[in-house]
């Protein structure tokens, strides 16, 4: 650990309670470590008869839904045993241990399943959404960015190339008249440049702190921690870019689902139940995901509360974070319905996203095979008609549920 990130670790957070133990805990989580792009995944492509539940999860608000479930019992319900869900410290890890079928259960980013089905070939299967929203892009306090035409000759940091958050990230650039690069750091920009560097997530807001970077974008909850620890600045939430996207997916592996179709159904009932309760109660669910209820994730209940329910839009009017009220949209939400409309434009949008490493497998891949064939659809939709909450979220056209049209708009 770098010295100014230790003396930066050694303050306290007066309102929130976060002492340096605490964070050096969740430091200690390695957070979202890049999936690297050479990563060749092994040919263990048959699903394992253990019919256990075997959920593998990154400490992150994107999680909610797998834990709920645990936490709840509702797996209980539905007559499955669950193991206690494993937490794991970067992406690598979690592909791997789902690869090797130690995991069952898991959820990615929704770009990961994409490389590993079409790249890696690997029968991996996106059976649900696994939230929506839930990220941001938070700028440093004395960098006097409150716009994105103003990151012109900064640095910012996503989690990973294929993600969301990279896709959102230079959409909004590109509409602002910003270039978005990958150079070395140190290296000269023009004043029409972004440069772009992966960086784990529990790394952000130390960097941030100590102005290695302008800004960073990232997954709950430590936008929030930014927020609380590092004096950061909301720019802008990405659900208020993009209405409602998605960003972890739920995954299973293929041969598994369709060998065992009632075991896949009542997981997927109980998944489900763990959404709806998220979306019913966001308070309660973020004290029994954190270190003071369940401790499924290591930050203690105000944080996580604030990372879930915080989305005012008096509280983020300088500078304006939240310009789309009328969209309905929260901080998080929790909505399993993975729209085929969203798969397009994430494939399409893949081209088009500057990333380091090779993409040539995405060359010929039609967004519209990719809905079809990635998705199972079935399950969720069982499981959705029979516990038909969600039609309730404001941004739900309860006409049409499941179909709706791509807003993005800056």
């Amino acid at each position: 650990m770098h010295d100014e990130t230790s003396l930066w670790l050694d303050e306290e957070i007066k309102e929130e309670g976060v002492s340096r133990r605490e964070w050096l805990d969740i430091m200690a989580m390695g957070g979202l470590a890049t999936l690297a792009g050479s990563m060749i995944l092994p040919s263990l492509a048959n699903a394992s008869d253990d019919e256990v539940v075997r959920i593998g999860y990154l400490p992150i608000t994107d999680a909610t839904a797998l834990l709920i479930a645990h936490a709840n019992g509702y797996f209980k319900d539905e007559g499955l045993e669950a193991a206690k869900p494993t937490l794991i410290r970067g992406w690598s890890p979690l592909i791997e241990g789902f690869v090797s079928n130690k995991f069952n259960l898991v959820h990615f980013l929704k770009p990961i399943p994409i490389w590993m089905r079409y790249n890696n070939k690997f029968p991996v299967k996106l059976m649900a959404w696994a939230h929506t929203n839930g990220s941001a892009l938070v700028v440093g306090k004395d960098t006097g960015i409150d716009d994105f035409s103003k990151l012109g000759g900064k640095q910012v940091a996503v989690p990973y190339w294929y993600s969301m958050h990279n896709i959102v990230l230079q959409y909004a650039l590109r509409k602002s008249g910003v270039t978005p690069v990958i150079k070395p750091q140190g290296a000269d920009l023009k004043s029409n440049e972004c440069n772009l560097q992966v960086m784990p997530p529990p790394d952000m807001p130390p960097a941030l702190a100590a102005k290695k970077i302008d800004a960073f974008i990232v997954a709950e909850p430590f936008n929030a921690l930014g927020e609380l620890k590092a004096g950061a600045k909301m720019l802008r939430f990405t659900g208020d870019i993009w209405q409602n996207h998605p960003c972890c997916t739920i995954c299973m592996n293929e041969n598994m689902v369709n060998k065992k179709p009632e075991w896949t159904q009542a997981v997927m009932n109980a998944l489900v139940r763990g959404m709806n309760f998220a979306m019913n109660d966001k308070s309660e669910t973020a004290k029994i995901l954190s270190r003071d209820g369940k401790k499924y994730l290591p930050m203690p209940a105000p944080v996580v509360k604030r990372a879930m329910t915080l989305y005012d839009p008096k509280q983020y009017s300088s500078p304006n974070a939240i310009q789309h009220p009328e969209w309905g949209s929260g901080r998080i939400d929790f909505m399993g319905w993975p729209y085929p409309s969203a798969t397009k434009l994430i494939v399409d949008a893949m081209n088009e996203t500057v990333v380091g490493g090779d993409k040539t497998f995405l060359k010929g891949l039609s967004p519209d095979f990719v809905a079809d064939d990635l998705v199972n659809y079935t399950f969720i939709k069982n499981s959705l008609e029979k516990f038909p909450e969600w039609k309730n979220h404001p941004s739900v056209d309860k006409s049409s549920p499941y179909e709706r049209s791509e807003v993005l708009k800056l």
